[in-house]
């Protein structure tokens, strides 16, 4: 099914749905929540996933996990969705935050086929099978680390909101502390205490995410490091690969840049 809304498709007693959606870039789906569960993968182009938990990136070959019922936005970079709306009985993930999963190619190529699979398909033959599957496949796909949390305190959450928008890796710890009338212990303490994450770690996490967002939108290399505040593109590729695995320039988007060229 392709380009239908949930909301057609969503009373049918089927365990699991698969919809797949053309969005037009920059598009952005305002918060919102589903009755069921629901598996987000962009076939193409970059996601980015907002809660009152934080924020998370989606890249090329990941997906997203959001629970039955969980508040959401999501801003589209040139994405073709393939989504699997599964009713909360039948959830093979049982948390209540958002989560990336790593997408394998076997679950790439059943959420591909998915998507043709009709509304009321038959339980019991081949399209129940592969529903079922895509259940279990869910269920063991690994979490990703690309994820900002944001902290439940007022004054911390609105310098994280506005970081988010507005990342730079030389950000001091000092200067949020002074800003919000803290002694530095005070301010490290808290931050931890409501990030799970040391401030420098969380400043780190924060430029990946909009580095991968950038990159994706086709920025070279150079100039998001740059833009991102870091002394070289040499210092931004060491973490990009310490994170990642890879270099920036290998990420989807930069090596379009870079082809340009």
């Amino acid at each position: 099914m392709r380009n239908i809304p949930l909301d057609a498709l969503d009373a049918i007693a089927r365990p699991v749905l698969a919809i797949g959606t053309d969005y037009p870039k920059g598009t952005l789906l305002d918060t919102h929540r589903h009755r069921r569960a629901q598996f987000l993968y962009g076939a193409t182009g970059l996601m980015e996933v907002g809660t009152d938990d934080g924020a998370w990136v989606i890249p090329p070959h990941t997906g997203v996990w959001i629970p039955a019922g969980k508040p959401h936005r999501v801003r589209m970079v040139g994405v073709t969705t393939r989504s699997l709306y599964i009713a909360p009985r039948c959830a093979p993930r049982k948390g209540t935050q958002c989560e990336v999963l790593k997408v394998s190619p076997l679950l790439h190529a059943m959420l591909m086929d998915a998507v043709d699979v009709p509304a009321l398909y038959d339980r019991r033959g081949r399209d129940g099978a592969l529903m079922q599957l895509l259940l279990h496949e869910v269920a063991r796909a690994p979490a990703l680390p690309f994820f900002a949390p944001i902290p439940r305190e007022a004054g911390l959450a609105a310098l994280c909101l506005a970081f988010l928008h507005a990342p730079q890796i030389r950000t001091s710890p000092q200067s949020w502390a002074r800003r919000l009338h803290r002694s530095d212990r005070t301010f490290s303490r808290q931050f931890r205490q409501e990030t799970g994450m040391a401030f420098g770690e969380w400043r780190q996490q924060a430029c990946l995410l909009a580095a991968l967002s950038r990159l994706s939108a086709g920025h070279g290399v150079t100039e998001v490091a740059l833009e991102l505040g870091y002394d070289s593109p040499g210092a931004f590729s060491t973490m990009f690969r310490r994170k990642l695995g890879m270099p920036p320039s290998l990420f989807p988007g930069a090596a379009r840049f870079a082809a340009r060229r």
